[in-house]
């Protein structure tokens, strides 16, 4: 067998993946085709030797064959939905792996609700959470880091589900305790932030948080209660991915985000965050006292 042969067949036998990615990917049958199509001339023309693993190599080489189609087709007009009904035209030959495909989870409804998301969006959501791509081998697709794909799929993932933020008695639960953290810190009231805080609370701060003079790690409520005393005056309640939070701003921008778990009603976890990736795609909305 010639080395064309060779790769061929190897190429063949990762065309099912290939169109099963695409297909989730773009939602259309021909444009899946097209992009595993793309795939294979990009192939042919790359030094085979270089690649240890050609079955990822083809997975991240259609991820971003459609990551440009996606980009490519927000600019132009948008196209009604049936086109991207699960139906097989007349020339095209039908698939037992593409049909298993639409017969799943990625039918109808969900295609249109994949096309709600950006093309990072969706291409992280579809990668890591359909396919177990670990988010070391999404983020270079996105051009993004690994910490930053994974805050992208996150955010996609609620989007998926129908929640773009969290309802009901829990988050109104955390909106009030989170006010009264914040209200406790700026009027330097000593008491009323123990009595918000958990007595085993665990402090944690990424380093850009750490570069404004947080100390973490930190434990226990009253060491964590007097590092907050009088320091949380610019701080504005907003949702964190669709959770209360906090954020200070500097001069109109994110600088630091506070992350709150909390349970029975009090904050058992405090996370800051200042790294400049994460604040370039943590969804923030401001939310009214």
């Amino acid at each position: 067998m010639s080395g064309e042969d060779w790769l061929a067949t190897r190429f063949e036998a990762n065309r099912s993946h290939l169109r099963s990615v695409a297909y989730r990917m773009l939602g259309s049958e021909p444009e899946a085709e097209d992009a595993v199509q793309e795939a294979w001339i990009r192939l042919s023309r790359s030094d085979t030797a270089t690649i240890d693993n050609l079955g990822g190599w083809l997975t991240t080489v259609v991820g971003r064959i459609c990551l440009d189609m996606l980009r490519a087709r927000r600019v132009r007009p948008e196209r009604p939905v049936q086109e991207h009904s699960p139906t097989i035209a007349d020339d095209v030959t039908p698939d037992p792996e593409l049909e298993a495909v639409q017969a799943d989870s990625v039918g109808l409804a969900l295609l249109v609700v994949l096309e709600t998301l950006t093309p990072a969006e969706r291409l992280a959501f579809v990668l890591h959470d359909l396919f177990a791509v670990p988010f070391d081998e999404v983020a270079p697709i996105i051009g993004k880091t690994p910490a930053a794909a994974r805050q992208i799929a996150s955010r996609a993932r609620r989007r998926v589900r129908g929640t773009p933020e969290p309802a009901g008695a829990d988050v109104l639960r955390q909106k009030e305790v989170v006010n009264a953290f914040l209200a406790a810190a700026r009027d330097a009231d000593f008491t009323a932030l123990l009595e918000v805080l958990d007595p085993d609370i665990v402090l944690h701060a990424d380093a850009g948080a750490a570069a404004y003079g947080t100390e973490a790690p930190l434990s226990g409520a009253a060491d964590v209660a007097r590092m907050f005393l009088g320091r949380a005056a610019a701080a504005r309640l907003v949702l964190v991915d669709g959770i209360p939070g906090l954020v200070w701003m500097r001069r109109g921008e994110p600088v630091i985000v506070f992350s709150f778990t909390v349970t029975e009603g009090r904050v058992e976890m405090l996370e800051l965050r200042g790294d400049p990736e994460y604040l370039e795609n943590v969804e923030l909305v401001p939310l009214k006292g």
